[in-house]
């Protein structure tokens, strides 16, 4: 049983397909004092992070043979991971996708993009993308938003933090003051800070913007997990406890300027966790998250949330 469902009994109702192997590790990095890495990069073959977390309910009633239909950015890992495992549960899946500024990563998620999904085509900007999906939304497919973000998606996010939870209470590592998760459409966070509210732990979740403001903004993150607890309650019967916002910030500084963008202090993170481990950070998401992480853990007990796969990178 799911810890979700072992709280809330009642979601045992809404549809699920698992994908995932179940509780991902943490494991203790010696590159400050408590700085600890929780590897959801391992949640799954043969692409794991956090948004297949998110796809386990937001595919949970697909049927094979059906049709499927998302958004995300030319190197999107979101729109790779729907059309990887929307294509291993016999679905066709279509991808809207709009250009963006490419590094490593981003060019071979795109090649890769280009091989597994139905059918992807690249816009000029979101608004040709989403109008493009929306159309065939509107003929049936089955519409998953751009990085999963909507509270269906967002539950499985919250069974991650209560995951975590249970491990910091069998003495897996101590009670991080601060948990660091890159913040792009915003659905990890919201779902971590509603999980550490429900639970009663007073943790920061701290969301590294690797996005523009009019995405990453600490308002969306709030009304998102606001929208989860009333779902969540809806379905469950149960009152939630709602999460307190002033344990959720925003990093700006981490940006870069540009989605994808690699920045200097990003690419020295990298490199720093690659003497500890063997783990691979992308430029867009995970190695601007970690190097806030780093700076953290001089202020206390720090987690970093690994939520990009190295595997898309052919390494493990």
């Amino acid at each position: 049983m799911i810890p979700l469902v072992r709280r809330f009994p009642g979601l045992s109702r809404i549809p699920r397909v698992v994908l995932g192997h179940g509780t991902t590790p943490v494991v203790s990095l010696p590159l400050a004092e408590s700085l600890w890495m929780k590897r959801d990069d391992l949640y799954a073959d043969p692409i794991g992070g956090n948004k297949v977390r998110a796809l386990e309910f937001l595919f949970g009633e697909l049927k094979k043979g059906e049709d499927v239909v998302t958004v995300g950015s030319a190197g999107s890992t979101h729109a790779l991971a729907v059309a990887t495992y929307g294509k291993r549960l016999g679905a066709r899946v279509r991808v809207g996708r709009w250009r963006q500024e490419m590094n490593e990563t981003a060019t071979r998620v795109a090649a890769q993009l280009e091989r597994i999904a139905q059918q992807s085509q690249t816009f000029r900007n979101p608004v040709g993308a989403y109008a493009w999906a929306l159309t065939h939304a509107a003929r049936g497919a089955t519409w998953i938003p751009a990085g999963g973000s909507v509270p269906l998606g967002v539950i499985g996010h919250v069974n991650a933090g209560l995951e975590l939870v249970d491990q910091i209470e069998h003495n897996a590592l101590p009670e991080p003051r601060f948990v660091v998760v890159p913040l792009g459409t915003g659905g990890t966070a919201a779902g971590l800070s509603l999980a550490f509210a429900i639970a009663g732990r007073p943790i920061t979740v701290v969301g590294a913007r690797v996005v523009p403001r009019i995405v990453a903004r600490r308002s969306h993150v709030a009304r998102l997990a606001r929208r989860t607890a009333r779902l969540i309650e809806h379905i469950s019967g149960t009152p939630v406890r709602k999460p307190d916002l002033q344990n959720f910030v925003v990093a700006n500084e981490t940006y870069g300027g540009a989605y994808g963008r690699e920045t200097d202090a990003a690419r020295a993170a990298a490199e720093r966790i690659r003497t500890v481990s063997r783990v691979r950070l992308d430029g867009t998401y995970s190695a601007k998250a970690f190097a806030h992480a780093l700076d953290l853990a001089a202020r206390g007990p720090t987690l970093f949330w690994l939520t990009f796969d190295s595997r898309i990178l052919g390494t493990s």
